[in-house]
């Protein structure tokens, strides 16, 4: 059985990579590579997966979901400069290619054994692009 919580945080970045020069960096980010950089109100999908425990008929207490993920992601991440206060995210592009990966790692290290098995991360970053990560990337 899996469950699916949403979560949402609003944060800014940057898409600028010191790798490319300024016309590179236009070329690949576009109006993302504002030098004021811009916000997005964010989507997170936290999906977890276990059996249905037979005396609660629930895979997992969503309040305990919920009291795990506001810790370690939304209030790390919601009314941030992704680009300057989120340690994991420092030195590195901030897509939300990134994003979502630093997500699932952050959850994956810090994972406690009272939830069931974290199945899957998602964060709708518009409503056109969603991107998600269903195992520890490398």
């Amino acid at each position: 059985m899996r469950l699916t919580r949403r979560y949402r945080f609003s944060a800014a970045h940057r898409l600028n990579s010191p790798a490319l020069t300024d016309a590179e960096n236009d070329e690949t980010y576009g109006k993302c590579n504002n030098p004021y950089g811009h916000g997005h109100n964010y989507v997170l999908e936290v999906t977890v997966e276990g059996p249905v425990d037979p005396i609660s008929g629930r895979v997992t207490a969503p309040p305990l979901l919920d009291e795990f993920v506001v810790k370690e992601i939304v209030s790390r991440y919601d009314h941030r400069n992704l680009n300057e206060e989120v340690n994991e995210l420092a030195g590195v592009v901030p897509t939300t290619e990134v994003v979502s990966e630093a997500i699932y790692k952050r959850l994956h290290a810090h994972w406690p054994e009272t939830l069931p098995a974290l199945a899957r991360v998602r964060v709708w970053e518009t409503r056109n692009n969603i991107f998600e990560v269903t195992k520890e990337p490398v």
